[in-house]
C-alpha cells in the first residue's frame, strides 16, 4: 500500500466543500465522476484511490500498467493512493487491506469517497456498507444517469478512452483495444450497456478536460486470461497514441 502526498491532513482541512478521494479505476466512469464533482463543487477531490494487483503490477480488473495509472495521476495533479492486493485475493484480505487504507485517509480528515457507479443497486449497497463501517460516506455523482446519453456526454466533453478489458461472453474480442467513440457505441450488440456498467468492457482514459496533458500510449499485446480479453496499452512518448 502506498500514499503519495495526500494534501489534506487532520486539523488542516481547507474551507469549503469537504475533502474526498476518488475511487479511480483509470476508466471513463471514474474520470467523468471526478469531472462532475469538480463542476458541481459537491466535494473537494484531494486524491485518487486505486486497487493494484501486486502480482502483475496492474490496475485490478482493468489490467492497466501501474505506470500509466501514475501518469494519469500526474496529469490530474492529484496524489495517488494504491491498495496493493495479491492474485487471487480472498475477500477477507481485500477488506482488510482496503480498510487499513481508508482508516489512514480518515485519520487525515477525509470522510468522503467518490464512485463512478451508474445503476447496479447491489454494488451501491456493498460500497455504502463497507464505507459506513469505517466512518466514510459515498458520493455517486453519475447515479441513474441514462447511460446511452451519458456515454455521449463523455465524448462531447472531450474525453477519449480505449477498451482495455472485454468480456467475450458479451462482446467479440475484436472490441479489445478499440477507441471508445461514437462508432463503437453504434456497433455495440443489443443488450450491451453503452457504458459497460455490467462488466461488458472496461476502459483506460487517455484524454480528459481535467488532464493537464493527454496520456500517450501505443497498442500492445491482446491476450485472453481468466475468461476475459485484455488489450495491453504501453506507455509512449507524447505525440504518440
Amino acid at each position: 500500500m502506498s500514499e503519495r502526498g495526500l494534501r489534506t491532513a487532520a486539523g488542516e482541512r481547507p474551507p469549503g466543500p469537504p475533502p474526498a478521494v476518488v475511487s479511480w479505476s483509470s476508466g471513463k466512469d471514474s474520470a467523468f465522476a471526478l469531472a462532475e464533482v469538480l463542476r458541481t463543487g459537491a466535494v473537494t477531490p484531494v486524491g485518487l484511490l486505486t486497487t493494484v494487483t501486486e502480482t502483475f503490477g496492474r490496475v485490478s480488473i482493468h489490467g492497466v500498467r501501474q505506470e500509466l495509472l501514475e501518469r494519469q495521476a500526474s496529469a490530474l495533479g492529484l496524489p495517488l493512493t494504491t491498495v496493493r492486493i495479491p492474485f487471487p485475493c480472498p475477500n477477507d484480505v481485500y477488506d482488510r487491506k482496503m480498510g487499513e487504507v481508508l482508516a489512514a485517509l480518515r485519520s487525515r480528515g477525509v470522510r468522503h469517497v467518490v464512485f463512478g457507479d451508474l445503476f447496479l443497486e447491489d454494488i451501491r449497497a456493498y460500497r455504502e456498507s463497507r464505507m459506513s463501517g469505517v466512518g466514510m460516506e459515498c458520493v455517486f455523482p453519475l447515479w441513474h444517469r441514462p447511460t446511452d446519453r451519458l456515454a455521449r456526454e463523455m465524448l462531447d466533453s472531450g474525453m477519449r478512452a480505449r477498451l482495455v478489458c472485454v468480456d467475450p461472453r458479451a462482446l467479440d474480442r475484436s472490441f479489445a483495444g478499440r477507441e471508445f467513440d461514437r462508432r463503437l457505441l453504434d456497433e455495440l450488440p443489443p443488450g450491451v450497456d453503452p457504458c459497460g456498467e455490467r462488466g461488458e468492457f472496461h476502459t483506460f482514459v487517455t484524454h480528459a478536460p481535467t488532464f493537464r496533458a493527454p496520456i500517450a500510449v501505443r497498442s500492445g499485446e491482446v491476450v485472453e486470461r481468466d475468461g476475459f480479453v485484455f488489450a495491453d496499452l504501453v506507455p509512449a512518448e507524447n505525440g504518440t497514441s
